[in-house]
């Protein structure tokens, strides 16, 4: 990667730069770092075969790395750069408070290295929704013409972005709650939160801290703050938030929009927010058939990225060509299958009660597969939501107990099978129980609201189980 010149107020030569985690964003931090004249040392947890191996990399570049103590601060530290996964309350960053050293994540260190003709970034959290509406966003600005790239808890490393010779317009940028914690100074162009709901808590400490930091991306704003008019707490973030004189607050609705705000109508979407006139005018974008798939929430997700893209004055043929070129990742309301009228669809990425409501929300009826680790959710509101769509429940993984006491409470009259067993035959058996319940006309949904690292590596590989059961039960001819 070359490396061209950044920002001349940041002098990095002889700075003792600490790099907390090994790891994706742990080891382009320390490399990069070093590259400027910094002298680092990276502390990692860990002392497993895998960070050994990573560790001689970065050694044989220079770098010293110490493995199993990620708690004590090395002498003369000047700043910590930490992965954005590593808690708040760690010994390691208690000790760099005491010691007044600052501590950035791995978006701030980027930010920091921009160089002076930097590309503006078009910044994207929530609890849900982040991947998919970024992705969106990317594609809409590449149908604009417009050097772009997916980045940040996505895609292209930021860093990378920042450092490499490759000059960008604008950055599609996906930042976590983690992330944004870690980014004091991060000043977007324009900035979405999707929505919120309880997530990572365990993490934050609590609701409040979680919310507050989502807001940090709406600090220092230029053109726009774009929140969901269906949740409240958005907007409220916007309020609280000191953005830049002329900063507009436009909202995004699945219903008819009002001025200032984009919306759908007759099954058009439509902007009300970026034309002249707005208190009488609307602009048609696109329509709702060019969303795929048209499931309600990721109709929201792209009148989230038309609004940060329309705040960036694109023309309205992009954003519909965008999001007619766009096509979601894996694991997303993804069919699979349909098998004697029965649709199998994988949504393996509602990894939490949200987002597994959003997508319940988008068939009927339901034969439902749920369960893994709940991360300290409750089922209770999500089952009563949705207990009217659902055939069957099919249960699986550590906290499946807690599903099925809500379905106790708030559907007691739908059919459940508790699948107790985690081995790799389990998935199978779940899609076999869940297709003995299913009727023609009804769809097979995974959509745990758990996370799955109970019994698989991540969502991709939960998501992979499940697609590949549900072919081998097309390829028996068994419904």
């Amino acid at each position: 990667m070359g490396i061209r010149k950044v920002s001349e107020q940041l002098d990095w030569q002889g700075k003792k730069v600490t790099v907390a985690g090994l790891g994706v964003s742990g080891i382009p931090a320390a490399r990069a770092l070093h590259g400027l004249g910094a002298v680092v040392t990276v502390v990692n947890d860990g002392d497993d075969e895998r960070s050994r191996a990573q560790a001689a990399d970065l050694e044989a570049a220079g770098i010293t790395v110490r493995l199993g103590d990620g708690a004590t601060l090395p002498p003369g530290t000047e700043l910590i750069v930490t992965a954005p996964g590593w808690q708040p309350d760690k010994p390691l960053f208690r000790a760099a408070e005491a010691a007044g050293v600052e501590i950035w994540g791995d978006v701030e260190l980027a930010w920091r290295l921009r160089g002076p003709e930097a590309a503006p970034w078009l910044a994207v959290t929530g609890t849900n929704g982040k991947t998919t509406t970024v992705r969106m966003l990317a594609s809409i600005l590449e149908a604009a013409g417009l050097k772009t790239a997916a980045v940040g808890n996505i895609g292209v490393s930021l860093l990378d972005a920042v450092l490499g010779e490759e000059r960008y317009d604008v950055l599609a940028v996906e930042l976590s709650s983690y992330q944004l914690h870690w980014a004091p100074s991060l000043r977007a162009h324009s900035a979405a939160v999707l929505n919120l709901a309880p997530d990572h808590l365990d993490w934050h400490g609590s609701m409040e801290a979680y919310a507050a930091d989502k807001g940090r991306i709406y600090e220092g704003n230029q053109v726009a703050c774009v929140y969901n008019v269906a949740d409240q707490v958005t907007e409220d973030l916007v309020r609280e938030a000191d953005v830049e004189e002329g900063c507009r607050a436009i909202g995004f609705t699945l219903g008819t929009p009002g001025p200032s705000q984009l919306g759908v109508v007759d099954g058009i979407l439509v902007d009300r927010a970026f034309v002249p006139n707005r208190q009488k005018n609307a602009q048609e974008l696109a329509e709702v058939s060019d969303v795929q798939p048209p499931a309600p929430h990721n109709i929201a997700n792209a009148l989230a990225a038309a609004a940060l893209a329309r705040a960036f004055g694109v023309e309205p043929k992009a954003v519909r060509d965008g999001l007619r070129a766009f096509r979601p990742d894996p694991h997303r309301i993804e069919t699979v299958e349909e098998i004697e009228g029965v649709v199998y669809v994988d949504d393996s990425k509602a990894t939490n009660t949200h987002a597994a409501e959003a997508s319940l929300a988008a068939y009927d009826p339901i034969v439902w597969i749920a369960g893994g680790l709940a991360k300290g959710a409750t089922f209770d509101e999500l089952v009563q939501k949705s207990a009217k769509r659902l055939r069957g429940v099919v249960l699986i993984g550590q906290d499946r107990a807690l599903i099925r006491e809500a379905l106790t409470r708030h559907a007691p009259e739908v059919p459940v099978v508790d699948l107790d067993r985690t081995d790799t035959g389990a998935m199978s058996a779940a899609v076999q129980e869940a297709a003995a319940l299913a009727q023609p006309g009804d769809t097979v949904l995974l959509a745990p609201a758990c996370a799955s690292m109970d019994m698989f590596t991540n969502y991709n590989k939960r998501g992979d189980a499940f697609a590949d059961a549900v072919r081998s039960l097309a390829a028996t001819g068994r419904a």
